[in-house]
């Protein structure tokens, strides 16, 4: 396992001066931690940068190694910065991450993308009002643009791009209401999302969370009619998982069964996060609990059903 890249060094070292001077005007919004740390979780626990296997570890170092690369010949290029602070984001430096989106706002503060990518990160790093601000900003500016699908830095394996830039800045911004417990808010944000024409993956997806919102804020009527029309037979590439758990909030699948089948580990997060969360809205509040404990046990931090897994147990606590 590797959990530091040598081309992640390559980039405070071309970047030193702009990346010196945003993480001064930024510090309040980061502030400083150990080494080898991201940042906290809701409970308090060290979040540390992510293990990588060899063969994922080095797939990702020889494509942050290319985006330096075209930072060096480049650096005002909008989607020379964007890739570069995804391809950092890949090997788990989230904070780093933050600060190339930061510079990205700083040369293009008229470029939505650049808000949703950095809001995306201050998810990843349990910061949802400075997400939800920037995916505020993102919206304001995306208001009177075309949609546009954004390229998956992680395809799936037909490569096809399943999500754009205006579903995934809802998406996002729902995610992030969801995890203060603004069940709302969230849902407003997923209702945007599926006003959108939008792949069955990421309709899918959407659908799964509006769900859970509506589902939290009481609304079982809404909830139900939302997913009632949702079948086995949904072609996706990519999105199973929340298939899957919706089938399940229709009472298509055995849960336990599906809750053993997971062998992806951010997936089991998603999963377990899931029928947690359908124990918990039939009253099992028990079960539940013990269930998003064993999320909470997996280490795997930066996935969203993680995030909201140690959101719940927080709130309970």
């Amino acid at each position: 396992m590797k959990t530091k890249s040598v081309y992640f060094k390559m980039i405070c070292a071309i970047t030193i001066t702009v990346f010196t001077l945003l993480a001064c005007q930024e510090s309040h919004e980061l502030p400083p931690v150990p080494s080898g740390v991201q940042g906290y979780s809701l409970l308090g626990d060290t979040l540390r940068t992510p293990e990588i296997d060899s063969q994922t570890y080095d797939e990702h170092n020889t494509n942050l190694l290319q985006a330096v690369m075209d930072y060096r010949v480049d650096p005002e290029d909008p989607e020379v910065i964007i890739w570069l602070g995804r391809r950092t984001a890949y090997l788990g430096e989230y904070r780093e991450a933050v600060r190339i989106f930061t510079e990205g706002i700083f040369k293009h503060p008229e470029d939505p993308r650049m808000y949703r990518h950095r809001g995306h990160r201050y998810l990843t790093l349990r910061m949802f009002d400075m997400a939800i601000r920037d995916f505020e900003n993102a919206e304001s500016l995306m208001r009177n643009r075309e949609d546009q699908v954004e390229p998956d830095g992680l395809p799936n394996p037909a490569g096809i791009p399943t999500s754009t830039l205006k579903s995934n800045v809802w998406y996002h911004m729902g995610l992030a209401y969801y995890a203060k417990g603004d069940f709302q808010n969230a849902a407003d944000a997923y209702e945007k999302a599926l006003e959108l024409e939008l792949s069955e993956d990421m309709r899918i997806a959407t659908l799964y969370w509006y769900y859970m919102a509506l589902k939290r804020m009481g609304k079982d009527v809404e909830a139900g009619r939302a997913i009632a029309d949702i079948q086995p037979d949904v072609e996706l590439l990519e999105n199973d998982v929340y298939l899957n758990l919706i089938l399940v909030f229709n009472g298509i699948f055995d849960t336990n069964r599906l809750l053993e089948s997971g062998e992806d580990a951010l997936q089991n997060a998603t999963l377990g996060y899931g029928i947690g969360n359908w124990h918990y809205i039939n009253g099992r509040e028990e079960r539940a609990v013990e269930i998003w404990k064993l999320v909470y046990d997996s280490g795997q931090w930066p996935s969203f059903g993680f995030i909201a897994a140690e959101a719940e147990l927080a709130r309970l606590q």
